[in-house]
This record gives C-alpha cells, structure tokens and sequence, in this order.
C-alpha cells in the first residue's frame, strides 16, 4: 500500500472508527437488498421512512413477489423512480422466491442477474451480509475518491476496479461507510467545508481552489 494511501486511510479510521456499520435499516438480507434498490437517487433518510412501514405490510420475499404493482408503487412513491422501482422488486422477489427458496445469493453474478440489482447494490449486500471484501462506488465514493486522486475515472465499475487496486481489502466496505459520512458531514458536491477537513493535504480541489486564490491575489 502506498505511504500517501495509508495516511489517507488512518486519518479516515481515527476520524471515524473501524466500526462497519450501515444506514439502511433492516432485519434480514432481503431487506437490505429491497432498501438499496429504493436508496437510488433517494436519501437512506426518506428510505427508512418507507421501509418502517413497508416491511410490516409486505413481511416476506414471497409477499413482495405478489404485490400488487400498482399499490407497490404508491408504498415506494416518495422514493422516486417508483415505476421502475417497483417493477424491479417484484421482479427480483419473484426470482429470490422461485429460484433461490427466498435465500440472497451472495456470488456478485447471481446478485447482478436479480431484475434492479447492479454491482453498487450487489456489493452493498456482499460486504455487509457476507462479509466479504467488495468495494461500494456510489455518489460520495466516486466523487471524493477522484479528488483524493485514487482514480481519474467517471463510469462507477472503472473507479471499483481502481480502488480495488489501491485500499486494502480490509478497508473495501470501510472506505465507503467512512467516505460517505465524511461526505454528508464535510465534502459536500456543493460548497464543501474545506474549512473543517482533515484531507486537504491530498485534495486536488483544494490544491486547485487554493491556487486560484493565489492568482486572485496576485492579479488585485
């Protein structure tokens, strides 16, 4: 591992702990794998808002996979993308039910073969049900891991092989618990607070946005 990653890494760790935890709540596999399906383009917030109701209403996969769509859809509404939300949770129980006897497959190409279910969500269940190593690229992850310079890539698959490459297996699921706190908390999209973060030494945006001011300066 290189000297610049682990600084990165122990930073994230005395910040934030080593402790794995994850903000979708959730009884069982197949709840997490509904609530991650919900949670595109969605708050984990407003999701748990849903699925508190949601899984006393529909209590199985089998239940799901015999809901009505329509009733489905109004249950999902306030996540977004309810149409094709829905139409992917049924059609995914249906497959957990019929051809898994309601068990969540843990192999990453039975889980991306479930109708709604990519490698972010697949990876999601991999690594906080089964434990094992996965690397979870979503909008934080993606974001921040290109201006800690840990890839130059956009297209989410690309930048899971980088940081495949680049963090220990032992920090895969971790880095995402870490960097989506640090995302919601510091690194904002819009307006981060470099002010307040303990990375900037190995930021490329405030590399860049001290630079500028620089320049600002010198051109008063």
């Amino acid at each position: 591992m290189k000297k610049r990653t682990a600084e990165i890494l122990t930073k994230l760790d005395e910040v934030y702990t080593t402790e794995y935890k994850c903000y979708l709540d959730h009884d069982e596999a197949w709840q997490l794998l509904i609530a991650t399906i919900l949670s595109a383009q969605c708050t984990d917030a407003r999701v748990n808002i849903v699925t508190k109701d949601l899984f006393v209403k529909y209590p199985t996969i089998e239940s799901f996979a015999n809901a009505d769509l329509k009733e489905l859809e109004k249950d999902i509404h306030s996540t977004g993308f309810y149409h094709n939300k829905a139409k992917n949770i049924i059609g995914c129980c249906k497959m957990l039910h019929e051809q898994y006897h309601d068990e969540v497959p843990s192999d990453i190409d039975a889980l991306t073969a479930l109708p709604g279910v990519g490698r972010k969500t697949a990876n999601v269940i991999r690594g906080n049900i089964f434990h094992e190593p996965s690397v979870v690229v979503d909008t934080h992850v993606k974001r921040i891991s290109k201006k800690l310079g840990f890839t130059k890539e956009d297209d989410p698959v690309k930048v899971e092989y980088d940081l495949m490459k680049e963090l220990p297996e032992d920090h895969w699921i971790l880095y995402n618990i870490q960097i989506i706190t640090f995302g919601r908390q510091i690194c904002f999209a819009q307006r981060p607070k470099c002010e307040e973060c303990f990375l900037t030494e190995y930021c490329s945006y405030y590399k860049e946005k001290q630079k500028n001011s620089r320049k600002k300066k010198t051109e008063r």
